[in-house]
């Protein structure tokens, strides 16, 4: 287990779970919000971002958070482990809302230096929508890789913590949620 990859809705939990990951398996994180927005918010040109991926999952060792439908699929053939936060539409919204307020007029730790924490009706409505847009394709890519990938499926904040209990103890993801 070299490489792990956290998906899942923005405030899914994504970028805690990859920091708590990173600390207790001493795996580097890449999260990718921070080398996809340049300053400003500024994205970065595909062509750009597509060579960041093949040399950020060409890495032996990694633990890599973040969506981008775009670049999922060659993100999952380079990971051994799949963790997909299939966390409840609420849990997101509420945690999107809080860490605005958090980190109001501060850059998020998990981003590039220069994009201060923001929340516009756009991105609440993405986040929103997040099930009904883009699960479905997320659960079908992981089914096409099953048997030949680990995945874990986490739809609570209990099962995060069972998760990194298990962790915890044994170094692994081994057993049942």
């Amino acid at each position: 287990m070299n490489r792990i990859l956290v998906i899942g809705s923005a405030g899914s939990g994504k970028s805690t779970l990859s920091q708590q990951l990173s600390e207790r398996l001493q795996l580097p994180i890449i999260h990718l919000d921070k080398y996809y927005w340049k300053p400003n918010w500024i994205a970065t040109p595909d062509e750009e971002w597509d060579q960041f991926i093949a040399d950020a999952t060409s890495q032996e060792q990694w633990i890599m958070d973040g969506n981008y439908s775009r670049t999922l699929d060659s993100r999952i053939k380079r990971a051994d482990v799949i963790i997909f936060l299939d966390m409840p539409r609420l849990l997101c919204i509420y945690r999107i809302i809080k860490r605005r307020i958090r980190y109001h007029g501060k850059t998020r730790p998990d981003l590039n230096e220069e994009c201060p924490e923001k929340l516009d009706w756009a991105f609440f409505i993405w986040v929103w929508n997040y099930k009904k847009r883009s699960r479905m394709r997320v659960i079908k890519m992981l089914e096409s890789v099953k048997g030949q990938k680990e995945i874990i499926i986490v739809k609570t904040r209990k099962q995060v913590k069972e998760l990194m209990n298990r962790v915890k103890v044994t170094g692994g993801f081994q057993g049942e949620l």
